[in-house]
């Protein structure tokens, strides 16, 4: 094996036609919508070549299974796997790192709203039940 990037092993990347190992075992086209409206999002076509589609779900699929395996390293060390595995393998890329965290909080902040809004609605429940005449 071959090392790169500061001593972490890793395989070595082969440019090829063929589909990776993991791309062959998974269904294919699960994103190919939003892919299609990311890739516009970011410059492209608005109907991108279903090629080049594939060939970024490919890419994204490897990517995030590789950083889900590497959480997972990280993670059974303790036992479990949690978010701050994740936030730890990206805490050098500040874009990515401030973006994960914004939208933890911001999921934070919905849970919380669900929370209000739930017990603000079984309280009204309550009190209509309890005004309405029974007949």
């Amino acid at each position: 094996m071959s090392s790169y990037g500061g001593g972490s092993l890793s395989k070595p990347r082969i440019a090829s036609s063929q589909p990776s190992e993991t791309s062959s075992k998974r269904k294919r086209g699960v994103f190919q919508k939003e892919l299609q409206h990311m890739m516009y999002g970011f410059g492209d076509d608005p109907n991108p070549l279903p090629e080049s589609v594939a060939l970024m779900e490919d890419i994204i699929v490897e990517y995030v299974t590789e950083l889900v395996h590497k959480a997972q390293d990280i993670g059974s060390q303790r036992g479990k796997l949690s978010v701050e595995d994740f936030l730890y393998l990206i805490r050098k890329d500040m874009p990515k790192l401030n973006r994960c965290t914004e939208l933890l909080s911001m999921n934070e902040e919905l849970k919380q709203a669900r929370k209000v809004f739930e017990s603000d609605e079984e309280k009204l429940r309550k009190v209509f039940e309890v005004d309405e005449p029974v007949e």
